[in-house]
């Protein structure tokens, strides 16, 4: 076995869906009304790599879902009302302004979250429907998009009903 780079970080859901390189992934939200909520991921080659349903689609409050781009089932994720669980990813910034960075338990950035500064200057205000998430590299892509889907969620955003 080859040694591992001091960067790489376990994957939560897959290997399968770390990079060795960056990842730009584009997050557009689905209006409630119209497609049930939640919202779709692209990549820069604009594919849909995954999609997120809140209560909308699944018809359960406190229930989101994460798919890949071909539907598959990733994680299942549910409100708790208590967790004893350990906190390992901390939010610095704010989610709700699409400025934030994903830190690991070792305090290093995985993930940032921003809004295309382009797409701002072309609408004349600031959208978030519409914005980026950055990955770094050898980081599990699902797992940082089911921590948005948790922050979208908390915030009363497009996965919540």
């Amino acid at each position: 076995m080859g040694a591992r780079s001091s960067h790489t970080v376990d994957p939560v859901v897959s290997r399968r869906y770390s990079s060795e390189s960056e990842a730009v992934l584009v997050v557009r939200r689905r209006p409630s009304m119209v497609n049930g909520g939640g919202f779709v991921v692209s990549n820069n080659k604009q594919q849909v790599v995954f999609r997120v349903d809140g209560c909308g689609v699944l018809g359960t409050k406190g229930k989101l879902l994460l798919t890949n781009g071909d539907g598959v089932n990733l994680l299942l994720i549910r409100k708790m009302i208590l967790s004893t669980h350990k906190s390992y990813v901390e939010i610095k910034g704010s989610f709700t302004e699409r400025d934030c960075n994903i830190m690991n338990s070792d305090g290093r950035a995985i993930a940032k979250v921003r809004t295309d500064k382009e797409m701002e200057e072309m609408v004349g205000n600031k959208t978030t429907d519409l914005y980026h998430v950055i990955v770094k590299p050898n980081v599990d892509q699902a797992f940082i998009i089911g921590l948005i889907a948790v922050l979208d969620y908390i915030h009363g955003e497009s996965t919540i009903c």
